[in-house]
Parts: structure tokens; C-alpha cells; sequence
């Protein structure tokens, strides 16, 4: 007899498999020999990941998406840490609105937020560029890094700073040799999130990118208008693989640099 704990175990098991079925069909089927993508498979075959390192359009897809999250990763997390300083730190007018303006992109659509900036620059006559889809997406990313940085400069003592500054360290030099090492982990794990969240963004990136630029998820999108191809399955397969090792490598640094700390 289901007792109700039971049932709730029953449903989420469900839930789970209605999530996570349809990502594990598109990893099954970029190993499938068949070239018509579908069931039933005629084989194991690496021959759609070799398609896709012989197709220019996806390598320059995959090269302008490790680029624009590389930076994005770098100009976000540079300005999240300066920026939870500023808000961990010290006491300055306004800086309730400034807290709020710097989470505000998370509670905003990312369609809105899309819209807005496109007609915000529209209107300033500049047209869509590189920059501007770096901007773009610095914006989005850049309340995920605060938010991490700033849960783990809260825990990191004032005392530590006070004491390396009473020894005569200058403001710069404490926050290298003392703040910043503290707070590593929180800062190379609010990278890594910079970073995914950029290389998977596709509703931004539609509205923000010039002509002629695509990214991996853009890229895919094109290709789906056409029909759907094993190249596709593959191209998903390893953004899969992408997405979901950087966390969890983000998540064993941390916990490695967390531990030493100890």
C-alpha cells in the first residue's frame, strides 16, 4: 500500500525522468550510425562529432562562444568582486539603489531586458555589434557573481583585513594578500557560472548579435529551421557536456580551495 511519502517519491521520480528523457534521447542519438537520426539505431558511430569539427560555420559558432564567455566570465567576475567589496564593505548614499540596480537583471525577463537594451541603444544610434553583445551579456551574468562573492566575503572577517592593514599593508595590497585569497573559491566559482550562463544564452544573444555572428545555441537554432540533423544531437550532446562539467568542476574547486583554507 503507497503510503504518502511514497507518492511523492513515486511523482518525483517521474518528474525527473520527464526532465532528463528527452536530453538523454539527444545524447543517444549523436552516437547513431543512422544518418536520419532516429529510432531504431543501426549502430554506435563517432561519425556526427567528426562532422562537426568539419563544419566551418559550427567551429566559428564554438569559437565566438568560448571568446564572448571568456570575456564575459573576466569583465563580470572583475566587476561582481569590486562590487561586493563596495556593498560588503563600507556605507556610501544610495547604496540600497545600487544593490538593487546590481541584482535587478535577475528578476528582470531576459526578453525584456533584451528588448530594453536593444531600444536603449537603438535610440543612442549604435547598431548591434560584438561589444554590444558583450555588454549584453556582462549584464545578465554579472548579479550571479555578486550574489556568490558577496555570501562569501559576509563570512570572511573584517579583524584579518584590520590586522594586515595595523601591520602597515596598504588598502591594495591587503585585498591581494589577504581578502582576495579568502574569497578565491567564491570568485573562480562566480566565473564558471559567468562563463556557462554565457555559453548557453540564446534569447539575448538573438536580439544583441550582428549579422554574421553566431553563436553555438544561434547556430543551432539556424540549423533546426532547416531540419534536424545528427550534426544537431552532436553539437547538444556536447554542449551537455559543457554545461554541466563546469559547475561541477566550479563546485570541486571550490571545495578543494575551501578545504586548504582549513
Amino acid at each position: 500500500m503507497f503510503t504518502s511519502w511514497s507518492l511523492i517519491r513515486f511523482g518525483t521520480i517521474l518528474i525527473y525522468l520527464f526532465m532528463f528523457a528527452p536530453v538523454a534521447v539527444v545524447v543517444l542519438l549523436s552516437f547513431n550510425a543512422n544518418q536520419f537520426g532516429s529510432f531504431p539505431m543501426e549502430g554506435l558511430s563517432l561519425r556526427w562529432f567528426v562532422a562537426l569539427l568539419e563544419n566551418k560555420a559550427i567551429v566559428r559558432a564554438f569559437q565566438t562562444s568560448l571568446l564572448l564567455g571568456a570575456l564575459t566570465a573576466v569583465i563580470s567576475t572583475t566587476l561582481g568582486v569590486l562590487g561586493s567589496l563596495a556593498m560588503v564593505r563600507y556605507d556610501f548614499p544610495g547604496k540600497s539603489l545600487i544593490a538593487t540596480a546590481l541584482i535587478a537583471p535577475i528578476l528582470v525577463p531576459e526578453v525584456v531586458l533584451a528588448v530594453a537594451l536593444l531600444l536603449f541603444l537603438g535610440a543612442m544610434g549604435m547598431p548591434k555589434s560584438f561589444p554590444l553583445l558583450l555588454a549584453g551579456h556582462v549584464i545578465f551574468t554579472l548579479p550571479f557573481v555578486v550574489l556568490v562573492v558577496q555570501a562569501r566575503l559576509v563570512a570572511v572577517k573584517r579583524e584579518y583585513e584590520e590586522a594586515a592593514m595595523s601591520l602597515g599593508a596598504g588598502p591594495i595590497e591587503t585585498f591581494f594578500q589577504i581578502t582576495l585569497p579568502l574569497i578565491l573559491p567564491a570568485v573562480l566559482a562566480g566565473g564558471l557560472f559567468a562563463f556557462t550562463i554565457s555559453f548557453d544564452d540564446i534569447t539575448g544573444t538573438l536580439f544583441w548579435k550582428p549579422g554574421g555572428v553566431e553563436t553555438v545555441p544561434t547556430q543551432i537554432f539556424a540549423m533546426l529551421r532547416n531540419s534536424i540533423s545528427p550534426e544537431i544531437n552532436a553539437l547538444g550532446t556536447v554542449m551537455i557536456v559543457i554545461t554541466v562539467a563546469l559547475p561541477l568542476l566550479s563546485a570541486g574547486v571550490a571545495r578543494q580551495l575551501t578545504r586548504k583554507q582549513k
